[in-house]
C-alpha cells in the first residue's frame, strides 16, 4: 500500500476529535429538539456564506430555541473530520469524498447537491515545460487527501496510463499546495478554486489539464445518527439553503463581494470562480448519483479503497431512497 493511500485511508477512518464546538454531540441526540444546530461554511461552498451572512436559520429556528454555530471547513477532508468526530451536524465536501468516508465507515448521509463546479484542474506554474498530463511521470505534485482535486488527479492520471505510482504526490492543504507550486517546491498542483483563480490572474499558472465532468460536485451531508433522530431539522436546513441558493442566483453581483471579502480575494478573483460554478442545483437527482458514483469507480480502479468493495451498497448508505428533495431552481 503506498503512503498516500495509508494516509488517506487513517484520515477517513478515524474519528478525530476537532475543538470545532465545545458542545458535546451526546447534547444533539437527547430527546426532543437540540440546543443548538452546527453546520460548517466554506469558500468553496458559496451558498454556505449566503446562509451565514444573512442569518437565515438563526430567523428560521429563533421560535424553537435553537442556536446555530458555524464552523469552518478548509476542505473536504476536514469536514469529514468534524463531521464523524460529531464536531458539525452538517458538512460541505465534494461528492466523491463523501463516498469515500462512507466507504471507510463515516456514518454520514448526503442530502444536497449545493453546487456543480469545475473546481477542480490540474495546474503548473507560467513557466513550467509541463504541457500535458504525460510530463507528469515523476514529478512531485500537491493535493489535499481526499478532497475533490485529489480524486480529480488520480482520475485524469488514468487518461494517460499513469497511476499515483507513477508520480509523488506531497500532501498538502489546498492554499499550502499553491503556496508550494509558486515557489517551486513541486511541479504541479491538483487546485482547488478560488485558489487556482487567484493563482491564474494574479501569478500567470497555467491549468494544463480540465475535465468538468471529473468534479464531483458539491454536496451537503449530514451526521446519520443527527438524521435520524431530527428529520424535521434536517428538512429546516434544506429549506434554509433553497432560500440561500435563490437568492445566489438572484444577486450574482452581491454573491461575488461576499465571496471576495470572506475568502479575502479580489473580486475578479471571485468572479473566475463563479463563472465556472453552477449554482442551479439541489435535489439529489440520477446525475448527481452518476459523478459521485463514477468518482467511487475511480478510486477503487486507483487501488485507494479495495477492489472488493461494494460501491452500490456505500452509495445506497450515503444517498437513502427517501431523501428529503429541494424544490429545482431556475438556470440564471
Amino acid at each position: 500500500m503506498s503512503p498516500v493511500r495509508r494516509l488517506l485511508l487513517a484520515v477517513l477512518s478515524t474519528a478525530v476529535l476537532v475543538p470545532a464546538s465545545s458542545v458535546p454531540a451526546s447534547s444533539l441526540e437527547a430527546a426532543g429538539s437540540p440546543r443548538e444546530l452546527r453546520l460548517d461554511w466554506a469558500t468553496y461552498n458559496p451558498v454556505s456564506l449566503v446562509l451565514r451572512e444573512q442569518g437565515i436559520l438563526e430567523r428560521r429556528l429563533a421560535d424553537r430555541g435553537i442556536a446555530v454555530r458555524w464552523v469552518q471547513s478548509h476542505g473536504s477532508n476536514k469536514a469529514l473530520e468534524f463531521l464523524n468526530a460529531g464536531s458539525i451536524d452538517f458538512g460541505s465536501t465534494a461528492g466523491g469524498a463523501a463516498l469515500l468516508g462512507r466507504v471507510h465507515g463515516n456514518p454520514i448521509r448526503t442530502v444536497h447537491v449545493y453546487s456543480q463546479p469545475e473546481w477542480a484542474s490540474l495546474v503548473v506554474r507560467g513557466d513550467s515545460p509541463i504541457t500535458r498530463l504525460a510530463d507528469l511521470r515523476g514529478k512531485r505534485i500537491a493535493a489535499t487527501r481526499g478532497t475533490d482535486p485529489h480524486l480529480f488527479l488520480l482520475r485524469a492520471l488514468v487518461t494517460v496510463g499513469l497511476s499515483e505510482r507513477d508520480v509523488e504526490v506531497v500532501l498538502l492543504q489546498h492554499a499550502d499546495g499553491r503556496t508550494a507550486l509558486l515557489r517551486g517546491d513541486v511541479d504541479a498542483w491538483a487546485g482547488l478554486d478560488p485558489l487556482t483563480a487567484a493563482a491564474e490572474l494574479e501569478h500567470g499558472v497555467r491549468l494544463i489539464y480540465r475535465n468538468p465532468d471529473f468534479n464531483s460536485g458539491g454536496v451537503l451531508n449530514v451526521r446519520e445518527a443527527f438524521a435520524e433522530r431530527h428529520p424535521a431539522l434536517v428538512r429546516e436546513v434544506l429549506d434554509a439553503y433553497a432560500e440561500a441558493r435563490d437568492w445566489a442566483l438572484a444577486n450574482p453581483e452581491a454573491l461575488v463581494a461576499l465571496l471576495a471579502r470572506e475568502a479575502r480575494l479580489p473580486e475578479p478573483v471571485v468572479a473566475r470562480q463563479l463563472e465556472r460554478t453552477r449554482l442551479d442545483t439541489g435535489p439529489l437527482d440520477d446525475s448527481a448519483r452518476a459523478r459521485i458514483a463514477a468518482a467511487g469507480a475511480a478510486l477503487r480502479d486507483a487501488g485507494v479503497i479495495p477492489s472488493t468493495t461494494d460501491l452500490d451498497a456505500a452509495l445506497a448508505a450515503l444517498i437513502p431512497d427517501r431523501v428529503p428533495v429541494l424544490p429545482v431552481a431556475s438556470a440564471r
